[in-house]
């Protein structure tokens, strides 16, 4: 018998229900959808679905198939005129890896390149990325209202063998400059916390977050 609080108890039938209902993806996605919807709509008095269409899902090849289904969702953005350019993109796959260097390995390093007798996650990357940005500037003109990435970003990228330099890393990581509350070395972020604190909203005690790729630099706010 479990327990929940003081006044409710959940028994092994009960567990079973669960773990059949949460161990299922597009149950998962119907429960993350209609109660966000329920909540943001009551909360701002509005109407409508946290996306348009019923959720899907598709069972993906390994290989080719994996690699074109994975750089077609990155260059989203990139086709909706968001970005001109996919790392740029903090709520993709491939931003995410360029802009945190795939903090503490959140996402796979496979990109479907595996098979392809790769191992070294930079060299994944670097392939991976090769293939977006090439498979992105293609000519779609016959598709109205679908962007590219333009010709000129493309073969710089060409010059470097779309290698990622420590200026991009910098660059991807300006928002910590602007959102970060404190930033500075370790003590310092410590100090002025304790300091200020007492203005924060959140009861939830803070440490410094060592923000990658600035040697001995910190945050206060974790920051992707």
């Amino acid at each position: 018998m479990l327990y929940y609080r003081n006044d409710k108890c959940f028994s092994a039938d009960h567990i079973d229900r669960y773990r059949v209902k949460w161990s299922s993806l597009s149950e998962f996605m119907r429960e993350i959808k209609q109660t966000f919807s329920r909540s943001f709509n009551k909360n701002r008095n509005r109407k409508g679905t946290l996306w348009s269409e019923r959720f899907k899902s598709v069972i993906v090849e390994n290989g080719n198939t994996i690699i074109h289904c994975l750089a077609y969702i990155d260059l989203n953005p990139v086709r909706a005129g968001i970005v001109e350019r996919p790392d740029d993109y903090r709520w993709n796959s491939i931003g995410y890896h360029v802009q945190t260097g795939n903090k503490d390995d959140f996402l796979s390093w496979d990109f479907g390149l595996k098979e392809f007798g790769h191992s070294d996650n930079k060299k994944l990357l670097n392939r991976y990325r090769r293939y977006v940005y090439e498979a992105g500037a293609i000519d779609r003109s016959e598709q109205k209202n679908k962007k590219t990435i333009p010709a000129a970003i493309v073969n710089k990228e060409r010059k470097r063998s779309y290698e990622i330099s420590r200026v991009d890393r910098f660059l991807h990581r300006s928002r910590y400059f602007t959102d970060s509350g404190i930033i500075g070395s370790k003590a310092f972020v410590s100090e002025l916390y304790q300091q200020f604190k007492g203005y924060f909203l959140s009861v939830n005690e803070k440490t410094p977050k060592r923000i990658t790729g600035f040697d001995g630099i910190y945050s206060l706010k974790r920051l992707t």
